[in-house]
């Protein structure tokens, strides 16, 4: 396939690919049939999407996505469970995992059980301390006062501390990849379970609870009763959608946007707070979840205290949400400093093995654990190849992987384990943690590496960057990403749409350490505002700043900037190219 505006090498060093001729005929007879924007169709096109489909994916409808709760495997003893304990009013208790998949799944069930007066106990394992999951110890001393406990966004792995929870029920509801073999508790509702079919499998944990919440509210109903109103909890399932990196795909998608709307109401204490602490100055975006809330609501779990996330998802109280949204932003500048640190050292490593083998990796004794996620999703973008990063503490290392659509690292990692390679480790398709000794450190990353190797995670070029469409700067207008962002929200599995402007004028001003500021015109219509954020940690600062008379190709994603009432378009430049 020819490069796209005959970018072989951008000025960071990636070749532009773009669509292909068959995408482009079909984009045309799609705007021809539909009337759509051209550049919005090749996006749709680009989505798979057909014309007679295109309408109806502009705007997802959450009563024609949602799925029937019952299609999933032991949804209805789950459900009778968790209603028989309501009635009785029996004691509860919830185990979650400490990310935002894990606080809001918890946060779903707190605040339904709340509507029926009852007060569940919250129990989240210390990252360090007690690792991922449940532990022994914990369901053991859980199950001694609790009559039902739920693990959430956890369990499916978990086969001893499961059958150390005598005398109380277990209910798992999860997400993650689990084994054959399931642990021996009341109900495990996981969409990626052996023996599902798959259909349901891009739900992160907190879809899957929303679901039990559908089963079980329809059952009241049936019952004649009143139920809490589920919609309104559609602020917490965005928001683990996004921050779990799930597919925006299916009801995922519905699921982001009726829960965006919910959000823009500011009802939940929580998540106002946050944003407030955030700096969000305008409508949440699937972009606001994913970068400025998700991130602090993961600091308590990767740094700080593990249940700081779950309890400001979950309060109704004003006061608490403002004292936890105030903590949780002072630890996430502190992660980012660490994280900073560690990225840089693991830059380093990877670089000098090379970025163009099946698998990207760095480990060192002293990393936080807390932080090696986020690092292995840079090496991961840096490279374009699944990466993992392991921090080790004397002889145990405890590490986060993260991978590239088309590959499946849980199941490889998963298959580490079973071949006594890794101490532990599972995960799902896009990311996966593990454990292993220093002995195993090199035996294990070599055999990942052919294994992801199978699936073709060496072939794709670590230099290409897609380009959905050229456009001219006076055509990206206000109305234009308007529509555009009706094929979203934009994430995993569904990344937003790169637009190119070819031989562009560019006049740019730096901004604090890194960034830049930039007006680019071709000529042909009105000029174009864009940002380069970290532009001067790369060449792209140097090259912009001062252009002289040379001209550029540009690349980046369309956003909506609105500042003092005035709404404008702006290119969030990803690359550039000499002209």
């Amino acid at each position: 396939m020819a490069s796209f505006l005959s970018v072989e090498t951008s000025l960071s060093g990636r070749r532009w690919v773009g669509p292909d001729p068959v995408q482009d005929r079909l984009a045309e007879a799609m705007a021809q049939a539909t009337r759509l924007p051209l550049p919005l169709c090749r996006v749709l096109v680009a989505r798979g999407v057909e014309p007679s489909d295109a309408v109806a994916f502009l705007s997802p409808s959450l009563r024609d996505l949602l799925p029937d709760p019952l299609i999933l495997k032991d949804m209805a003893p789950a459900a009778n469970r968790l209603l028989h304990s309501v009635a009785a009013r029996q004691r509860i208790a919830i185990f979650a995992d400490y990310d935002v998949d894990g606080g809001a799944s918890a946060a779903l069930l707190l605040t339904w059980l709340r509507a029926f007066g009852m007060q569940a106990t919250l129990y989240i394992p210390d990252r360090i301390d007690e690792g991922y999951g449940p532990n022994i110890p914990a369901m053991a001393q859980l199950a001694e006062t609790h009559d039902l406990i739920l693990c959430v966004d956890c369990g499916s792995l978990s086969h001893d501390a499961i059958a150390a929870a005598k005398g109380a029920d277990v209910v798992i509801l999860d997400h993650h990849l689990a084994l054959e073999t399931l642990p021996q508790a009341l109900a495990i509702v996981n969409p990626n379970r052996q023996d599902e079919d798959g259909t349901l499998a891009h739900l992160c944990a907190a879809g899957v609870v929303f679901l039990l919440l559908v089963e079980a509210n329809r059952r009241l109903k049936q019952q004649g009763q009143q139920v809490p109103d589920l919609m309104a909890l559609l602020d917490l399932v965005a928001l683990a959608t996004v921050a779990d990196v799930a597919p925006l795909t299916g009801v995922n998608r519905a699921f982001v946007r009726q829960g965006l709307k919910i959000m823009a109401r500011r009802d939940r204490p929580g998540l106002r707070a946050l944003a407030d602490v955030a700096r969000m100055d305008q409508a949440p975006t699937a972009y606001a979840l994913g970068f400025l809330l998700g991130p602090r609501v993961n600091a308590g779990g990767r740094i700080g205290q593990a249940d700081l996330g779950a309890r400001l998802l979950a309060t109704d109280d004003e006061m608490e949400a403002a004292r936890l949204a105030a903590r949780l932003d002072q630890l996430n500048t502190e992660r980012r400093e660490i994280t900073e640190t560690v990225r840089l050292e693991a830059m380093a490593q990877a670089d000098a093995r090379g970025l163009d083998a099946p698998l990207v990796w760095a480990a060192a004794e002293g990393w936080h654990p807390g932080v090696v996620g986020i690092v292995a999703a840079r090496l991961k973008e840096a490279a374009n190849r699944p990466s993992v990063v392991i921090g080790f503490e004397g002889d145990e290392g405890k590490g986060s992987a993260r991978s590239i659509p088309g590959i499946d690292l849980g199941a490889a990692i998963q298959r580490l384990a079973a071949e006594g390679m890794i101490t532990k480790g599972g995960g799902h398709k896009m990311a996966a943690g593990l454990s292993l000794t220093r002995a195993q450190l090199d035996p294990a990353m070599a055999r990942l590496s052919d294994l992801l190797a199978r699936q073709g995670a060496g072939a794709g070029g670590p230099q290409d960057m897609r380009i959905d469409s050229l456009l001219a700067t006076g055509a990206a207008t206000v109305a234009l990403v308007e529509e555009i962002e009706n094929a979203g929200p934009f994430g995993a599995a569904a990344p937003a749409p790169r637009f190119a402007f070819a031989n562009a004028q560019v006049s740019a001003r730096r901004i604090g350490d890194s960034h830049l500021k930039l007006t680019i015109s071709d000529g042909a219509g009105p000029a174009l505002d864009a940002i380069a954020f970290g532009a001067f940690d790369g060449p792209l600062g140097p090259a912009l700043e001062n252009p002289g008379h040379r001209r550029f190709h540009l690349a980046g994603k369309l956003e909506l900037n609105h500042w003092n009432g005035r709404t404008k378009v702006q290119l969030r430049l990803d690359d550039a190219a000499w002209a």
